[in-house]
C-alpha cells in the first residue's frame, strides 16, 4: 500500500534516500528522520521506468506493514484450516451446510490482505515488466476465483482456499523477512546520519546560539563540548582534547587533538571543549561524502542481480506457458476432467512464482552494504563486487598507502655553497607547493627557525619538480630526471644520490642553471600493516605491484621489505595509468589503491579503483570503493567480502533456479504416470519455503569473518 499518490509520467518529485516511500512535490527535510534533505527524482515515464521490487521493501514501514498483515492472516488461517474439508474428515467432525460459506468468508478476508501483491503486479504490467508479482497474482487470483466458484457451483468439487491462504501467509512472512533484512542492512545510510548531532553551538558576535546543521556555513566557528559530536569538518582554533573517530577509521583508541589540527564530522569529543572553524559542511563534509557513497551504492546492481532479473522475467513467461500447455494437454489431449486440468494449471502458477529469485540478490546486496560500512568500506558501485573477487593484481601507490606518508628531513648534503642557503632556496620554492614533500621541507625550515623569502616566477614541472626565482636568480628543485634534462647531472652527484637511494631515502636535488648545489634527503616509514597485507594478498592468490616516483633503488628496497612482486619506479604522475593498462593487457584483472590527486587517472583506468585512507576529493570521486582508514589490510577485507558476497549470491541463485527447474515439471503433472502428483498445498509450501531459505541464507552473511585463514 503506497504512502504517496502516484506521480504523473515524467513529473519530478522529492524523496528521502533513507525512506524511499516518501514522495513530496517540494524540497525540504524528510518527515520521517528529520535529518536528511529530500533529493530530486525524475517521475516514472510510462514504459521506461524500472519496477524496483527491492526498493519497495527497503523501509521500516514496509516491514511493519507486512508483519501486521502476516499476524492477521496467521490468526485467520487457524479457523480456516479447522473448517477445511481435509481437516473435517481427519478430525471426524460432522460436516455442516455453512462450512463452505465460512471458508469463503475467511479466505476472502485473507485474500484482501494479499492484495498488496496485486498492487505490485499492476505496476509490473503497467510498465510491461512482467515478474514475480504478476505470477503470484495470477496464481492467487486464479485459485481464489476457482475456489469461490466451487462454493456456489455444486458441479465444481475442488477448492484451493487453504492452499492460496497458506501461500499468502508464507509470502507475507517472506516479504516481512525481506523488508526486515533490507531495512537492517540498507539502513547503513541512516546509521551514518545518526553520527551527526541534531544541532550545533554556533559562535556569533552576540554569543553562542543553537542552530540546525543545515544553517552552518564554511568559516563558521562552533563549540564542541565534552561528549558532543563535531557537526562538520573543520580545524581546531582553540582548546584541545581526545576525540573518538571510530565511526570513520574503525579505531577505538581516542586521538589527541589540539589547536591547528583537523577534526571530522561525527568525531566525539571525549574530554575537552574546543572551538572548531568549519572547513567543509553539508554534502562536502566527510560524512556528507560517505552518505553520497552509500546512497549511490543503493542505486547500483551487481551483475548477478541483472541475471536474476532476466531469469525471473523468463521464468514468469515459462510458467504461464507451461500452465496453459498443461491445461490444454490434460483437458483436451488426455481427456481428463476440466477441474483436474485446471487444478494442475493453477498448481503450476502457484509453485513457479520466482519470489526466491527476486530475493536472491537484493537481500545479499543490502546486507553486504551494511557489513562493508561496519568495516570502513564504502562500495560506490555494487557491480564491482564480481570484479573484485576475480582480482589478479593489486597495485598500491607507495606514498601514503604502503608508507605513512609522513616524511621527515633526515639530512642535507651540500655540494656547492652553504647549507643554510641551500635550504632557504628549497624552502622559498616549495612554499608554493601543495605536494607532501614540499610541505615537509617548509615545515623543517620552520622547525629549525630558518627564515626565507618567497620565490617568484614559480613553475610546476609535473612529476619532475619545480622552478622559481630566488634573489634574482633561477633555481630548480626536484628529481634526477629533471637534472638530467637540465644537463647538470654529474658523477659526484650520482654517488651521493645512489647512496641515499640504497638507504631507502628520497633525494630531492637543488640546482641553479649551471650545477647541482646539493641534495636534501627525506625518509618515509613503511606502515606496520603493509607487510601483513601483502602476505595476506599472496595467500589469496593475488600478486602485488607498487607504483612510485622514487628511484629504482629506493623502490626495490621497500619492495624487498614487503615482498612485493612487481615494482614500477620513477613513474611520472601522468604515466601511472599506463602501467595499470600494461598489466591489464596481459589479461590481469587489476585493483588500484591510492590516496592522492595524482592517482585519479590510474584509479579510473583500473578494473577497480580504491581510494584508501579517505583520500582526496578527486581520488574519492575516481574510486569505485573508498576505504576510510589508511590501512592496506582493509583492502584484503574488501576482497574477502567480495568473495563471500558473491558465493552467497550464487548459492541463492542456484537454490532459486534449481528449485524451479524441478518444481515446474512436477507441478505440470509430468510424474503423475509414475504415481506422484504435486498437490497445490505442497506446491505453495515448497515455493514459499524456498523464499524463506534464500533470505535466511543471505542473513548468515552478517556473521562473515573477513580474516585470511
Amino acid at each position: 500500500m503506497d504512502r504517496h499518490p502516484q506521480h504523473p509520467a515524467g513529473q519530478d518529485y522529492y524523496t528521502c534516500p533513507m525512506h524511499p516511500e516518501i514522495h513530496q512535490s517540494k524540497p525540504g527535510k524528510c518527515p520521517n528522520c528529520d535529518r536528511m534533505e529530500l533529493v530530486k527524482k525524475s517521475g516514472i515515464a510510462s514504459g521506461q521506468a524500472e519496477h524496483d521490487h527491492a526498493g519497495m521493501m527497503a523501509s521500516p514501514e514496509a516491514a511493519a506493514d507486512f508483519l501486521q498483515r502476516f499476524l492477521i492472516v496467521t490468526a485467520l488461517l487457524v479457523p480456516l484450516a479447522i473448517f477445511s474439508e481435509p481437516a473435517v474428515k481427519i478430525l471426524g467432525v460432522p460436516d455442516f451446510a455453512l462450512r463452505p460459506l465460512l471458508e469463503f468468508g475467511i479466505a476472502t478476508v485473507i485474500f484482501y490482505f494479499g492484495l498488496v501483491f496485486f498492487e505490485h503486479a499492476r505496476m509490473e504490467m503497467r510498465l510491461r515488466q512482467y515478474g514475480m508479482m504478476t505470477l503470484v497474482s495470477l496464481g492467487v487470483g486464479a485459485g481464489y476465483l476457482f475456489s469461490a466458484a466451487s462454493t456456489f457451483i455444486p458441479a465444481i468439487t475442488t477448492e484451493f482456499y487453504l492452499e492460496i491462504s497458506t501461500l499468502i501467509w508464507v509470502l507475507l512472512f517472506g516479504h516481512f523477512l525481506e523488508a526486515k533484512s533490507s531495512t537492517a542492512a540498507g539502513d547503513a545510510l541512516q546509521e551514518v546520519a545518526k553520527l551527526l548531532p541534531k544541532e550545533a553551538h554556533l559562535k556569533t558576535n552576540n554569543g553562542v546560539k543553537e542552530v540546525e546543521l543545515d544553517l552552518l556555513k564554511k568559516g563558521d566557528v562552533v563549540i564542541v563540548k565534552p561528549g558532543e559530536k563535531v557537526p562538520a569538518d573543520g580545524q581546531i582554533v582553540k582548546g584541545s582534547g581526545n576525540f573518538n573517530e571510530a565511526h570513520l577509521t574503525g579505531e577505538s583508541q581516542p586521538v589527541e587533538k589540539e589547536a591547528g589540527m583537523a577534526v571530522v564530522a561525527g568525531a566525539i569529543s571525549i574530554d575537552g571543549s574546543v572551538e572548531v572553524k568549519l572547513t567543509r559542511v553539508g554534502a562536502s563534509s566527510t560524512i556528507g561524502q560517505i552518505q553520497a557513497l552509500v546512497s549511490a551504492a543503493k542505486k547500483t546492481k551487481p551483475a548477478a542481480q541483472k541475471l536474476a532479473d532476466r531469469a525471473a522475467k523468463w521464468l514468469t513467461l515459462v510458467a504461464l506457458s507451461v500452465s496453459i500447455l498443461a491445461l490444454f494437454i490434460w483437458a483436451v489431449v488426455i481427456g481428463q476432467p476440466f477441474v483436474f486440468a485446471a487444478t494442475v494449471a493453477i498448481t503450476v502458477l502457484v509453485i513457479a512464482c520466482p519470489h526466491a529469485l527476486g530475493l536472491a540478490i537484493p537481500t545479499v546486496s543490502t546486507i553486504a552494504t551494511r557489513l562493508a560500512v561496519k568495516n570502513g568500506v564504502f562500495i560506490k558501485n555494487m557491480a564491482k563486487i564480481e570484479v573484485i573477487k576475480n582480482a589478479d593484481y593489486v597495485v598500491f601507490d607507495k606514498t601514503g598507502t604502503l608508507t605513512t606518508g609522513k616524511f621527515e628531513v633526515t639530512g642535507v648534503d651540500v655540494l656547492s655553497g652553504s647549507k643554510k642557503k641551500l635550504v632557504q632556496i628549497a624552502g622559498s620554492i616549495e612554499s608554493h607547493s601543495s605536494h607532501l614533500i614540499g610541505m615537509v621541507i617548509v615545515e623543517h625550515l620552520q622547525q629549525e627557525k630558518i627564515s626565507f623569502s618567497v620565490s617568484s616566477k614559480i613553475k610546476n614541472l609535473a612529476g619532475k619538480g619545480m622552478a622559481g626565482t630566488y634573489a634574482g636568480k633561477q633555481y630548480f628543485l626536484g628529481s634526477k630526471r629533471l637534472m638530467e634534462e637540465r644537463g647538470v647531472w654529474s658523477k659526484a652527484v650520482a654517488e651521493v644520490f645512489n647512496q641515499l637511494s640504497l638507504a631507502g631515502k628520497t633525494p630531492v636535488l637543488v640546482a641553479d642553471k649551471d650545477k647541482i648545489l646539493g641534495v636534501i634527503a627525506l625518509s618515509d616509514q613503511v606502515k606496520e600493516e603493509s607487510k601483513q597485507a601483502v602476505a595476506e594478498l599472496h595467500r589469496l592468490g593475488i600478486k602485488v605491484a607498487m607504483l612510485t616516483g622514487d628511484t629504482r633503488a629506493a623502490a626495490e628496497l621497500i619492495a624487498k621489505q614487503l615482498g612485493i612482486d612487481t615494482v614500477f619506479a620513477e613513474v611520472l604522475p601522468e604515466d601511472k595509468y599506463k602501467h595499470i593498462r600494461q598489466l591489464q593487457n596481459k589479461g590481469n584483472v587489476v585493483i588500484m589503491a591510492g590516496d592522492g590527486v595524482n592517482d585519479a587517472p590510474a584509479l579510473t583506468q583500473a578494473d577497480v579503483g580504491v581510494a584508501i585512507g579517505a583520500g582526496t576529493d578527486v581520488a574519492v570521486e575516481a574510486g569505485d570503493v573508498v576505504l576510510t582508514q589508511s590501512n592496506p589490510q582493509h583492502l584484503v577485507r574488501l576482497i574477502l567480502l567480495s568473495r563471500q558476497v558473491y558465493a552467497k549470491m550464487l548459492q541463492n541463485l542456484w537454490w532459486a533456479l534449481g528449485y524451479n527447474l524441478l518444481a515446474i515439471p512436477a507441478a505440470a503433472g509430468l510424474f503423475i504416470p509414475f504415481g506422484f502428483r504435486l498437490s497445490p498445498a505442497l506446491g505453495a509450501l515448497l515455493m514459499s519455503m524456498s523464499s524463506v531459505i534464500v533470505v535466511i541464507n543471505a542473513i548468515t552473511l552478517r556473521k562473515a569473518k573477513l580474516v585470511v585463514e
